[in-house]
């Protein structure tokens, strides 16, 4: 039997408790046996926005997942460069993991649009989808031919544009990330 590994990809700008909280509901729920976190280089649904360099965004990831060997990042997307495609990517690691049962992590607000994905048919074939609740948001439905799950998960109101806005304010993150990850972007000035 093959291995069920987990995709979360996003910008990770900068890594939360609200993002770990997420995966280790994965974990559980799928019952998986690894996560992948893939930072994106740029995400298609916001091309004006500028990331920290991803680096610093590499760095954060490593230091929140330290202790957590069922967590692994892959910088593929940032390599790649440009604009980070989901197909592309689901691609790549079918061709690492060819025997797992792959599952990708999306959220609620991005169920509605799946159909507009690049390749959209295509990888709605080769990945099951799982979706992240947001607190307040109503049931995922899936739009043909996207199939998929929900999580029960810990939906928490946390984002990564309010951590940001925070450190810009000089308000501050200390529950909001880990303390390596705070302790991180205060002595790298990120953010401000």
């Amino acid at each position: 039997m093959g291995r069920r590994l987990g995709i979360y990809g996003g910008s990770f700008d900068p890594v939360h408790n609200a993002h770990l909280l997420v995966a280790q509901a994965a974990m559980e729920e799928l019952n998986l046996d690894r996560l992948i976190f893939v930072p994106a280089a740029q995400s298609p649904f916001k091309p004006e926005f500028q990331p920290a360099p991803a680096i610093e965004r590499l760095r954060l990831l490593r230091l929140a997942l330290a202790d957590h060997p069922e967590f692994l990042i892959d910088d593929l997307e940032i390599h790649r460069g440009g604009i980070s495609y989901t197909i592309d990517t689901v691609k790549i690691l079918r061709g690492k993991y060819p025997d797992a049962e792959l599952f990708y992590l999306v959220g609620a607000d991005h169920v509605a649009s799946l159909p507009k994905w690049k390749s959209a048919d295509e990888l709605a074939g080769l990945i099951q989808f799982v979706v992240i609740p947001r607190p307040g948001s109503v049931k995922a439905e899936w739009p043909a031919p996207f199939r998929g799950i929900e999580l029960k998960g810990f939906p928490l109101g946390v984002s990564s544009s309010e951590i940001r806005a925070r450190v810009k304010a000089g308000l501050r993150i200390d529950f909001l990330v880990p303390p390596a990850v705070a302790e991180a972007i205060a002595n790298n000035q990120l953010y401000l």
